[in-house]
């Protein structure tokens, strides 16, 4: 674009970068004497005409601007006239409300200015139908984002009003966090709404002081605009419409309403049968209003449906709540359906003391968490004393929770007020511990909850028992033992049974180190007597056997845990059910299988919200890619667990992390870069890893810090976490630690004893199965061999691990044993060629070393990788040089780069 046609834009509007761009390229043709129109149609509140506006401003610094009324454009002569051979724009604003005529006058001015070069036109409308054959634009919300950002600036002159100074643009100190996702839930992406819902709080509810309003104030006025449209329709569409909103009221948020109920009630109002049929079944239109999905009617936009419960009269809309209710209560399975309640709630004209008992008795029963919150939200509604409304509320944040809906629970959450220091209070602090447990920092999670439980335990039981429990896993994942005995400590004598009973007292043994004992309680609850045993029981059960080291136990109990889950919800659960079981595969060597199920859990977590669970899962499929790779998948996936661990001090899952990323550092034999990770997680110290999980990264440190070369400066280190290791080896049933603990031994040992501490290695591994950890050993082995001078003898345990790491997918190790079975001298059909062209006339200790060098390695790193010393690597490399006719370590690695061979 040159500057004569450049657009020097002050458009400052949220999320409509877009749309900016399509009107600036529109002004720009203009400019350059090529018209043209365009409609921009958007539903009321998206911002339509302040895109019209501010094109409008753009184009007064190159011509004319006229803006054009439901009276007509003015002649071709008077137009040009107003030009004064300068480009001009017209802007239309509101067009569809202009009567006929005038809209048939605009529609032809506009499709003829294929020969006024000089003239555009821009129109703004509704949605429908009235300019369908013009080049239209159609807006939809605004991504959340671009609703945080407006929030943001609108919050800042909400702040002004906090703090009795002018507003601060973007400044959001004071504006609560659960009242900010409220008003960015229920303006929906509509800037215009979102504008109304902020400036009519009171300083007081922005600051979260004062419990929200229910509903909101401030959508009046923007529903009654969504509404203009319902005038013009049909009477028969209008019912219809109205029915469907209403029986949308029931459903969960999302769900539509039901084509059947429609075409009762439908029929019960005396609509024409095959109207209804056209509509609910067929292809019949509803002016763009509903769409058809399977037996299921949606509202187009979801602001149609409330504008038209706001627009009908209020008898009528009590009148169509009624009947729904009678239709569910006559089809409903139990004496009064869940949702034939919440349509009597609908139709109630204010608080019903009688009616909101009956709903939150019935909510009570095993209906769906989100239609429990939904009817305890309606119950709340209904409640005029104050402390039981909060406590209602509170009730529905729960569920909404549980339902895996955290958004919902929090603007739930936001209509409980301050806890005002009753005890019954204590379930809003639960619910915001709960929320914090999977979303929030684990330390703020862990006061949370031990607050709550606090509050709650002359009152509720269970709920402080949860409370309790909660505490103690937001403990864990922090690595606070004493935060978990601390919360575990203050659970009392209850009615809980004896497998939970047996679950606290031995993990509280094993963490103040009576591990025997600890060890004996935790055995009695690794299989729950009852087959229906609740998902958290069987979670449990699961942890049980992983600090037992009973993987094969944890996998069984795992995948019951996520059956019963996905069964019996609750959906909040789901990411939690598929972590354990992937963690459990993990263990017991079936890292495919874990990759799977922890994908399908980081896509449940995703989905519901729970960004520390993501982060968990993050760290189980780094562990997963160390192993099958690829090292960028390993790399992206530790990242992004460390990322989320850090800010919310989830210990657990950041040494996880970091031991996957070392763990695909030694799978490409960068043996220094993985001992500099798992040294401080191993050794004592502030850097310490977690304690339920540092134990399992040994081996992989041993082995780093030996290859590495650093088993002398670092012997004391060395043999000291092989001591503690093999403590833990005694205390555990993971079948692998005897054959980790011998290879150790192995790599630590002098020449003498090491032959015979591989061999006891293999023999433990012969006996624990597992393709991966047999075959690391099998390589390591060889790999002393060759050290050795043995190659002959190296080149079997080389050959069986190779075919091991193909065999359990570990590509990266497959790729690390290839290479040492070629230096061993292997020529066979096993070993995968290293390389083409010019390179394959090096020998395979060349080609290693050469491409080790192009990766930047010193030759005392390449020494330390491939088992070689520095002069012999020196001596590789001169002949590389000579063999290829290259001169420096830059020409090879551009020899060898992304470009090279």
């Amino acid at each position: 674009m040159t500057s004569s046609t450049t657009v020097h834009s002050p458009l400052r509007l949220y999320g409509r970068s877009g749309e900016l761009a399509i009107l600036e390229g529109l002004l720009a043709r203009l400019w350059q004497g090529d018209g043209g129109a365009l409609v921009l149609a958007a539903p009321p509140g998206l911002g339509r005409t302040s895109l019209l506006h501010e094109a409008a401003a753009v184009h007064r610094t190159r011509g004319p601007v006229l803006h054009a009324d439901e009276r007509g454009l003015p002649g071709p002569e008077a137009l040009r006239e107003l030009a004064a051979g300068r480009p001009l724009l017209v802007c239309a604003d509101d067009a569809h409300t202009w009567d006929r005529p005038s809209r048939t006058a605009l529609i032809s001015a506009a499709r003829g200015l294929d020969t006024a070069g000089r003239l555009a036109i821009l129109i703004t409308a509704d949605d429908g139908p009235a300019f369908a054959d013009l080049p239209t634009l159609r807006l939809g919300p605004l991504d959340e984002d671009a609703s945080a950002a407006l929030l943001d600036r609108l919050a800042g002159g909400a702040e002004g009003r906090l703090c009795g100074a002018p507003g601060v643009f973007g400044v959001t100190e004071g504006l609560d966090p659960v009242v900010r996702a409220e008003l960015l839930r229920e303006a929906a992406g509509n800037p215009r709404l979102l504008t109304a819902l902020t400036g009519r709080l009171t300083p007081d509810q922005l600051a979260g002081r004062t419990p929200l309003p229910c509903p909101l104030p401030g959508a009046e006025e923007v529903l009654a605009a969504h509404a203009e449209r319902l005038d013009g329709l049909p009477a028969h569409t209008r019912a219809l419409l109205l029915l469907a909103a209403a029986a949308q009221e029931h459903e969960p948020a999302g769900a539509g309403a039901d084509a059947l109920l429609l075409l009762r009630a439908g029929t019960r109002t005396g609509l024409p049968r095959d109207f209804l049929d056209g509509v609910l079944f067929g292809a019949a239109a509803t002016d763009g209003f509903l769409q058809r999905a399977g037996s299921r009617l949606h509202f187009s936009r979801p602001l149609y449906a409330r504008a038209v419960l706001h627009h009908a009269p209020p008898a009528r809309r009590r009148a169509t709540h009624e009947l729904l209710a009678a239709l569910l209560a006559e089809s409903g399975d139990h004496p009064v359906p869940l949702a034939s309640l919440v349509q009597l709630a609908c139709a109630a004209p204010g608080p019903d003391h009688a009616l909101a008992t009956r709903l939150e008795a019935a909510a009570a029963s095993p209906y769906p968490h989100g239609q429990r919150s939904s009817a305890l939200a309606r119950a709340a509604g209904l409640t005029g004393d104050q402390p039981a409304r909060s406590a209602r509320f509170a009730a529905a944040a729960e569920q909404a929770a549980l339902a895996g809906d955290p958004a919902l629970a929090r603007a739930l959450l936001a209509r409980t007020g301050p806890s005002a220091g009753e005890p019954r209070h204590g379930l809003a602090p639960y619910v915001h511990g709960l929320l914090a447990l999977r979303t929030g920092p684990a330390a703020d999670a862990h006061e949370a909850l031990l607050a709550a439980a606090e509050l709650l335990g002359p009152y509720d039981h269970r709920r402080a028992l949860d409370a309790l429990v909660g505490a103690a896993e937001a403990a864990w994942v922090t690595g606070d033992a004493v935060g978990y005995l601390e919360a575990m400590g203050r659970v009392g004598p209850g009615p809980y049974d004896r497998a939970f009973a047996a679950y606290r007292g031995g993990m509280c043994a094993v963490l103040a180190g009576r591990t025997e004992a600890g060890h004996a309680l935790l055995r009695q609850c690794l299989q729950p007597a009852d087959r229906t045993a609740e998902p958290a029981a069987l979670l449990r059960a699961g942890v049980a056997a992983l600090v037992l080291g009973e993987v094969a136990v944890a996998c069984r109990t795992g995948a019951r845990a996520l059956a019963a889950v996905r069964t019996k919800g609750p959906d909040a659960l789901l990411p939690q059910a598929l972590e354990h079981l992937a963690y459990a595969e993990l263990r017991a060597g079936c890292h495919a299988a874990a990759r799977a199920h922890a994908l399908e859990g980081l896509h449940a977590a995703r989905r519901t919200g729970q960004p520390n669970s993501s982060v968990h899962l993050h760290a189980v499929l780094a562990l997963a890619a160390s192993v099958e790779g690829p090292a960028e998948a390993c790399a992206a996936h530790s990242d992004a667990a460390l990322a989320g661990a850090g800010p919310h001090g989830l210990a657990q899952a950041a040494t996880l992390a970091t031991w996957a990323r070392a763990r695909a550092d030694l799978a490409a034999g960068r043996s220094e870069e993985a001992a500099a990770r798992l040294g401080p997680l191993v050794r004592p110290g502030p850097r310490q890893g977690h304690f339920a999980a540092r134990m399992l990264a040994v081996p992989c440190y041993v082995e780093a810090a030996v290859l590495a070369g650093r088993a002398v400066e670092e012997a004391g280190e060395l043999h000291a976490a092989v001591a503690e290791f093999a403590r833990w080896a005694t205390r555990t049933a993971d079948p692998q630690a005897p054959a980790q603990l011998a290879r150790c031994r192995a790599l630590l040992a002098p020449a003498e004893e090491a032959d015979a501490r591989y061999a006891e290695a293999l023999g433990h591994h012969e006996r624990a199965g597992g393709d991966f950890e047999r075959a690391r050993t099998q390589l390591l082995y060889g790999q002393w061999l060759r050290r050795r001078r043995r190659t002959r003898e190296a080149r079997t345990p080389l050959r069986d691990a190779l075919v091991a790491f193909q065999r359990c997918s570990a590509r990266a190790w497959a790729e690390r044993a290839a290479g040492e079975l070629r230096a061993a001298g292997e020529q066979g059909p096993l070993v995968r060629p290293a390389a083409d062209g010019v390179l394959a006339a090096l020998t395979p200790q060349q080609q290693r070393i050469a491409r080790c060098v192009a990766e930047g390695a010193t030759n005392r790193e390449v020494a330390l990788r491939l088992s070689l010393s520095p002069r012999t690597v020196d001596h590789h490399l001169r002949n590389v040089f000579a063999a290829l006719s290259i001169r420096s370590r830059t020409e090879l690695a551009r020899l060898l780069g992304p470009e090279g061979p």
